[in-house]
């Protein structure tokens, strides 16, 4: 097996194995009959404080958690590929974070889902493509983007069923994550790229450096 293949093989374990523990969850749920919606995230209130830690492992239904499995896995996949050094500490980070944020910030309703991990993900992995001017790390962000272009509107109050609030803050919580580990890729010598001048400064070279139920709650 050649180094890039295991490198990826490597990347896509953890986030698979998060999205399956998420679908494990949700079978369960479906299974026993139980709604699991008062484990999610209610801004301000001591009861809501565990929905840090348990909110985004719950889904409204399966829709919900379908539109949420593929942007993990590529956007996790990514960070693990490219930060293999700190991605355990931005997905976490990204993770506790974000719930905190919404914890004080939000509106007073159960907030579940995993978008606003969904929305760190790209806000990180985005902002280091433009820091590092990595146009593989920028690509994948912006094919994510596209496929799933509701997420430009996911930061707005438009919809009152949809935590928005989780989508910002997640945003903005891997946006600056992006830019404290800025100097933490772990990149090929040939994945970015710089300008450099020739001897006359006459020249440019871009040259390659190495490699709906009985509990309110608002979907995020």
């Amino acid at each position: 097996m050649n180094f890039e293949k295991k490198k990826f093989l490597l990347s896509i374990f953890f986030p698979a194995l998060f999205v399956g523990m998420l679908w494990l969850i949700k079978v369960s749920e479906l299974v026993l009959n139980e709604d699991f919606s008062s484990f999610g995230l209610y801004p301000l209130k001591i009861k809501g404080i565990i929905g840090i830690f348990t909110s985004p492992l719950i889904h409204g239904n399966i829709d919900h958690l379908l539109a949420n499995t593929i942007p993990l896995l590529v956007l996790g996949t990514s960070l693990f590929y490219f930060y293999s050094k700190v991605s355990y500490k931005v997905f976490i980070l990204i993770y506790i974070i974000t719930g905190i944020w919404v914890w004080f910030s939000g509106r007073p309703a159960y907030h579940i889902g995993a978008s606003g991990i969904v929305y760190g993900l790209a806000g990180f992995v985005f902002t280091s493509g433009i820091i590092l001017r990595n146009f593989r790390l920028l690509s994948i962000s912006l094919l994510v983007v596209f496929l799933y272009g509701s997420m430009v509107w996911g930061i707005f109050p438009i919809d009152p069923k949809i935590s928005w609030e989780s989508h910002f803050m997640g945003l903005i919580a891997g946006i600056v994550l992006a830019i404290y580990y800025r100097n933490e890729s772990s990149f090929p010598a040939n994945d970015s790229y710089e300008e450099n001048d020739d001897d006359n400064n006459e020249n440019i070279d871009w040259q390659i450096k190495n490699k709906e139920n009985k509990i309110s709650y608002l979907n995020n």
